[in-house]
């Protein structure tokens, strides 16, 4: 009998074998587990009696639900699913918000000529464990993920993991739940911030805006900053940013399209651009440089601002039906001013498309839309360049 040392421990070749075959079928039970693990009956509770003086368990509950939707947005936690049974639930990753760094508004040098190249996660970011073509890579980051995981957390809809698997290993490629979420890169002050907004707006947190909402909303900000309503024009303004973020026309806007519009405003207002290019991944740097290099034909390192507009369009080319045709905005930060992204159209388009853009002023004009562009919806969380 063949007997080889592992770790100072005698092992035969069949014991070797049967030790590999052990972990495969601790794997397997693992991942056939979570497809098919029945939920736990829950214990019927006895509904509780109104007491005097309080209000009554409906008004109660409803109390409860609000508090624990601002906890969720506060945290970026995103929507709880309403059939989640919270007593099978893998536990959910802890999101921490970042903080900004001293040097966050110096320029960061990212040379032209070399691609990084990121390798992915060899590990299911959920699970911590290896299992080769079975992994979903994220089109932003490193991380990967078994799509059994994902379904035991319960962040992704049924319809969601499939368009995963449709799409992780295509050129289209698939934003995991860290990236998809651009309200995570705000940090606690800017999220209070944004928060206290939606608060004095009265937006109720996961809940859907019609087109009429969407206008109160905006109306609201507009006298709250500016002491005056919103004109005609601007109000059809705000309807073609209604139809940029409901691209399947459902007649309402999801809240997550909302609050990732909402983000980037915040993001776009209190920003440098330095700082926006740092929050970029090594991937979304690398495609930038491809897109750059694929402009500049005499490769001197410069390219002109309207082949510098023609790249921030690329980066939208996801399966928008309409949007070129609604490319309208209206930050909540900074509506109907001077500098706002609204009225910025008619500058950009008295803008010399022959100025000259170097890598780096390429870089920072594009962070915003290339940022814009991580989510999976198809909905448009920011006007386009003209």
């Amino acid at each position: 009998m063949d007997i080889v040392a592992s770790h100072g421990v005698l092992m035969s070749k069949k014991q070797q074998v049967e030790k590999v075959q052990k972990c495969n079928a601790v794997v397997s039970a693992f991942q056939s587990g979570l497809k098919e693990r029945t939920p736990i009956a829950k214990p019927v509770e006895e509904p509780e009696e109104k007491e005097d003086g309080g209000c009554s368990l409906p008004g109660r509950e409803e109390c409860k639900v609000n508090q624990e939707a601002w906890s969720r947005l506060r945290d970026g936690k995103g929507v709880e699913p309403e059939e989640l049974d919270k007593s099978y639930q893998l536990t959910p990753p802890a999101f921490v918000r970042p903080k900004r760094e001293a040097d966050d508004d110096q320029p960061v040098d990212i040379e032209l000529g070399t691609r990084e190249q990121p390798p992915s996660d060899e590990m299911c970011e959920v699970c911590e464990v290896w299992t080769a073509d079975d992994l979903y890579p994220c089109r932003i980051c490193t991380r990967v993920f078994h799509d059994g995981c994902l379904r035991g957390l319960s962040y992704l809809s049924t319809e969601a993991l499939q368009e995963m698997r449709d799409v992780a290993h295509t050129v289209t490629g698939w934003s995991c739940y860290y990236c998809d979420n651009l309200n995570l890169l705000l940090t606690e002050e800017e999220m209070y911030s944004l928060m206290e907004t939606f608060k004095q707006c009265k937006i109720i947190p996961e809940s859907c805006l019609v087109s009429d909402e969407l206008l109160q909303y905006r109306h609201f900000a507009s006298k709250q900053q500016f002491d005056k309503d919103l004109t005609d024009e601007q109000e059809e303004e705000v309807l073609a940013q209604f139809s940029g973020l409901d691209p399947d026309k459902k007649g309402h806007i999801e809240w997550s399209d909302f609050l990732y519009f909402e983000s980037l405003a915040v993001l776009r207002k209190l920003r440098s651009e330095n700082s926006l290019v740092r929050l970029m991944t090594g991937k979304e740097r690398d495609k930038a440089r491809s897109i750059f290099q694929s402009l500049d034909l005499d490769k001197d390192g410069v390219i002109t601002q309207g082949e510098c507009r023609q790249a921030q369009q690329s980066w939208f080319q996801k399966g928008n039906k309409d949007s070129q045709s609604c490319n309208v905005s209206i930050s909540h930060v900074g509506p109907i001013c001077e500098s706002s992204p609204t009225s910025s159209g008619s500058d950009r388009s008295k803008t010399d498309d022959s100025r000259p853009v170097s890598w780096a002023e390429f870089l920072k004009e594009s962070a915003i839309y290339i940022l814009a562009a991580r989510p999976n919806s198809s909905a448009m969380h920011i006007r386009m360049p003209l």
